[in-house]
């Protein structure tokens, strides 16, 4: 199986047969400009010590200050932290704001930890990367299992640290210290706005049905944006398995179900199926907002939705890409459909810098303009050269950062 950094080359390469650019250029930008690997002690509440693993990739800058998330995650390692910073280089492209790509992440099961030992990480992990990070330099933020409140610690640590008081070192604060409005619903909004710009041209029914793999944070504010707008919410998922129902859920219920009960299974009035099942099932759109790698050569053959936006990273390998654009499924890819979280990010650091407070209506508004017009943009350059939208993506970006790197 592919690493997730060896998947992000592919689909550069597969994007590249499409458009040439020059081969000075793609060589430096394939390669990450600073990987940073830490270890972080913690002093555990049984009084033992612990020693996570922690990574900050720092891919390229040629655009503005390093941008990513960190997430705290059992399965993170250097290989899947350096596909995510080269995807968000290329997404901070697309959107076309002024940042560069890089991610974070510390190999842990949150779930393990007390809220103690997670404020020690997240101080720890800041302690290690003062010197690396900074509003100039690299902007982290949240990602898998990262919070407002870890995002909070790390900023509080970064200001003892440096004195730096402006808070636009780290971006997904709560409110009171300086987060944006709108920033929790940011990625799944930002997807809500190209999906609904280009329904008409991707042929889709007036009212949709929609499946959503994933219940975190991006899919239950897609659940819910998308059944505020009239659409049919067929099937839902959390990490233990799925629920549906052909006739719709009721998605107010089904999220006051997993909050009271922490599982979506025995949410009445649904059938239960897998994880797995739920990515094959009929319906007009598909959204997985879980892990990368869920839609694969084994099983893009079965998918039977029309269009799949990806509000995960990474969900579709390069070979599922090959099926499907052959099954004449459309893909809404990761770098254009999630990029509604580091636009918000950005305006949150602007904010930050400037010393001012949008109000929700204000950033949503410069998120609708700039998301609708990147989706048009890209429709028109695949439908141009004749590809599916994830290579247009990789085209309009790459020709952004080639121009920058000169």
């Amino acid at each position: 199986m592919p690493t997730p950094f060896e998947n992000a080359l592919s689909q550069l390469s597969r994007a590249t047969q499409v458009q040439s650019f020059d081969p000075a250029f793609l060589s430096v930008f394939s390669a990450p400009e600073r990987e940073i690997h830490i270890s972080i002690p913690v002093k555990m509440d049984d009084g033992t010590v612990k020693v996570f693993s922690g990574y900050r990739v720092q891919h390229n800058s040629a655009r503005g200050p390093y941008k990513g998330g960190i997430r705290f995650h059992q399965d993170t390692d250097i290989e899947e932290v350096k596909a995510l910073a080269l995807w968000m280089a290329l997404k901070c492209a697309v959107v076309n704001i002024p940042m560069g790509g890089g991610k974070g992440g510390v190999t842990v099961n949150p779930k393990e930890l007390s809220e103690g030992e997670k404020e020690q990480l997240s101080r720890g992990f800041v302690q290690k990367l003062s010197d690396v990070i900074g509003p100039k330099k690299d902007v982290p933020a949240p990602d898998v299992n990262t919070t407002p409140q870890i995002m909070q610690w790390m900023a509080d640590e970064y200001g003892k640290i440096t004195g730096d008081t402006s808070g636009a070192v780290i971006t997904g604060k709560p409110l009171e210290v300086g987060g944006s409005e709108g920033r929790g619903t940011a990625t799944a909004q930002g997807g809500f706005y190209t999906f609904d710009v280009l329904k008409e041209k991707l042929e889709l029914p007036e009212v949709c049905t929609v499946a959503i793999q994933g219940f975190g944070n991006a899919g239950q504010f897609a659940a819910k944006l998308w059944s505020e707008a009239g659409h049919k919410i067929v099937a839902l998922s959390d990490s233990r398995g799925a629920i549906f129902n052909a006739g719709g859920l009721d998605v107010e219920a089904a999220m006051e179900h997993k909050k009271t009960k922490g599982v979506l299974a025995g949410f009445a009035g649904s059938g239960e199926m897998t994880n797995e099942e739920l990515l094959e099932i009929e319906c007009d759109v598909l959204i997985p907002a879980a892990l990368e790698d869920q839609i694969t050569k084994e099983n893009a053959g079965e998918v039977k939705a029309k269009v799949i936006v990806e509000l995960a990273n990474g969900p579709t390998t390069p070979e599922a890409d090959d099926i499907l654009f052959e099954k004449g499924v459309k893909v809404i890819p990761d770098i254009l459909a999630n990029a509604g979280g580091v636009t918000v990010s950005t305006f949150e650091w602007e904010q930050n810098l400037k010393g001012e407070h949008w109000s929700e209506e204000d950033v949503f508004v410069k998120l609708k303009e700039i998301m609708e017009r990147e989706a048009l943009n890209i429709y028109e350059k695949a439908a141009a050269l004749n590809t599916d939208m994830r290579r247009a993506a990789f085209i309009v970006a790459l020709e952004r950062l080639e121009e920058a790197m000169k």
